[in-house]
């Protein structure tokens, strides 16, 4: 990406309010370029916050799960963001030359390309090379894991240096020994509820707290990120600096795999290993080799219960988790990668995907009847909302909604696969639902 390029796309100010004033790229571009100025920034701590979500299976419903995440200040997310710009030139340099520019995906500025490439890549690869043997894992806590020495070195490494330059470092030590002030206290602290309309409200602020207010409160709420590992979620450096850390590991990983004419791909904790020419017996030995290169890298843990394997041949795919795995129950002869699913044969979105899908359309569509289609303050609620967000009629509206991504995927792999098989119905669940006045 050219530099003019990256300007253009951060040229302005992020929505939310921070510690410091929003401010336009070009108003501070000279103080955030000129190293010295970076080598003596002083960072403000980071605002966190847990998002909530849920997960679903068949097996187990609705699960609520919370992911803790972290969003910068406004002249401290333009350093991070110009930084991991140079960083990033840098590491796809290294992986062009190292020859894992294949390998590692995820977060990449020059392949433009999304999971739904990925997932056909590897898909494409497992069917044109039969018969072959499958691990797809993805490692536990991943950015909460990285070790900051490790980190440290690999960065290093990619600047070719022995010690960080001065403005590296500054930004080395932020990324690492960060603080963060909980987005709930400043919600109490500007008398707002801890709710939607509160950020909301809290967001049209010039800023959170008055400098005078950040002085009074910050002794009681800034709390200091201590330990030797783990880097922000959600910080606009932080996914290249993951990438940097797994460099040696991608390397010898793909190495390790070519020796077989295998595949090797990696999208940020998530990872696939095809290998193609294995003699008998031989895949304990190549499981065995994978679980080794994650034991002897710091930071990473691979969980059994997390990982499954495979055997693909003739259009037929078993797994064979449990023959190699302890403690580990044979799963479904389905390869989940990417939010895709492939049987042997076809390929479609995966099940958990369209679950999440139809749980919010049909709690949208449930509270419409529920309500008897008018608000408290008895205005009318219009179905519109509702077709826009999960029915066709809002695919090619704006940025689109789901069905957008189905469309845009089923167009990628192509017809041969059903990609679009599991959302075919929508329109008349949605009707069903509006008119069904048992679904409440």
């Amino acid at each position: 990406m050219e530099l003019s390029e990256w300007k253009s796309k951060n040229a302005s100010p992020k929505y939310y309010s921070h510690f410091d004033k929003r401010v336009p790229l070009k108003y501070v571009w000279d103080y955030i370029s000129t190293p010295s100025m970076v080598q003596h920034h002083g960072f403000y701590p980071f605002i966190h916050y847990q998002q909530k979500f849920n997960k679903y299976s068949k097996k187990n419903g609705v699960k609520p799960k919370t992911r803790d995440l972290c969003y910068a200040a406004h002249i401290d997310r333009y350093i991070y963001a110009y930084y991991a710009y140079l960083l990033n030139e840098q590491y796809n340099q290294r992986v062009i030359a190292d020859k894992i520019s294949d390998s590692a995906v995820a977060y990449r500025t020059d392949l433009h390309k999304s999971n739904v490439h990925f997932s056909k890549i590897a898909f494409d690869y497992i069917r044109s090379h039969t018969p072959c043997y499958i691990v797809v894992g993805d490692f536990t806590h991943f950015f909460d894991r990285l070790d900051h020495k490790y980190l440290k070195r690999q960065l290093c490494n990619l600047l070719e240096c022995n010690s960080l330059p001065s403005d590296y470092y500054a930004i080395f030590k932020n990324i690492t020994k960060y603080s963060t002030w909980n987005l709930e206290s400043l919600l109490s602290l500007n008398n707002l509820p801890d709710s939607r309309s509160g950020i909301k409200k809290l967001n049209s602020y010039e800023q959170v707290l008055t400098p005078q207010q950040f002085k009074q409160y910050k002794i009681d709420n800034v709390l200091p990120h201590n330990q030797s590992y783990g880097i922000p979620q959600g910080s606009p450096i932080s996914a290249v600096l993951s990438n940097i850390y797994m460099l040696d590991f991608d390397k010898e990983f793909r190495e390790y795999v070519d020796t077989f004419s295998g595949l090797y791909m990696r999208y940020s904790d998530d990872f696939i290993a095809v290998f193609s020419h294995t003699p008998n017996g031989q895949f304990a030995e190549q499981l065995r080799w994978i679980q080794n290169l994650i034991k002897n890298t710091s930071g990473l843990e691979l969980q059994d219960e997390k990982t499954q394997l495979y055997y693909f041949s003739n259009c037929r795919l078993t797994n064979i988790s449990s023959e190699y795995l302890e403690g580990v129950e044979k799963g479904k002869n389905i390869l989940n990668y990417l939010g895709f699913s492939f049987d042997g044969q076809t390929v479609t979105i995966r099940d958990k995907t369209l679950s999440k899908y139809y749980y919010r359309m049909y709690k949208k569509a449930r509270f419409i009847v529920k309500s008897k289609h008018y608000t408290k303050n008895k205005k009318r609620i219009s179905n519109k909302n509702l077709y826009m967000l999960y029915s066709q009629k809002g695919a090619h509206q704006g940025n689109g909604n789901f069905l957008t991504y189905v469309q845009r995927s089923e167009k990628i792999f192509g017809k041969h696969d059903k990609i679009s098989r599991g959302t075919k119905n929508h329109m008349a669940k949605i009707k069903k639902c509006l008119n069904d006045d048992s679904s409440i």
